[in-house]
């Protein structure tokens, strides 16, 4: 379901970054994002499709804390628990196979089906950074979630 995005998979995220669906719920910069090189870039696939994207970096290396940027999931995908899925997926490869402590998450306070996704995945609501971004117009609460390694067990 995970896998390292290709060139090819790069080009149809950044294209699925610009629905006018996804768009606004993304970052501003979020397809230059796609295309540098901080942290690493995964595809989400399902029944052989390409139904999405994440990427993550690392934040803080001594502290060993990862970071969940550009979640996106194709609407036509939307609905399925693909993303949930593709978030379990990721912490776990990161506590396993990167020694990462904890996974952070940040989602505009509009972005109701993000707070589900990460709640669904095991993610605990740690506050709301109040008014943190001027988007669509007016101030937005940023929303951040985090996650513990030794509460992967529970996810």
């Amino acid at each position: 379901m995970l896998r390292s995005a290709t060139p090819e998979d790069l080009e149809a995220l950044v294209a699925l970054a610009r629905h006018p669906e996804i768009a606004r719920t993304l970052a501003t910069n979020a397809v230059d994002s796609l295309r540098d090189d901080v942290g690493e870039l995964l595809a989400i696939h399902h029944d052989g499709a390409l139904a999405g994207g994440v990427r993550w970096t690392l934040v803080n290396r001594r502290s060993r804390v990862a970071d969940i940027r550009t979640l996106m999931i194709d609407p036509r995908f939307a609905g399925q628990g693909l993303a949930a899925r593709a978030v379990k997926l990721l912490v776990r490869q990161l506590v396993l196979d990167h020694d990462v402590h904890r996974v952070e998450a940040e989602t505009y306070g509009f972005n109701d089906a993000a707070q589900r996704v990460f709640t669904r995945a095991g993610f605990t609501n740690e506050g709301v950074r109040r008014q943190a971004y001027d988007r669509h117009g007016a101030w937005q609460d940023g929303v951040r979630f985090g996650l513990l390694s030794h509460e992967l067990a529970d996810v």
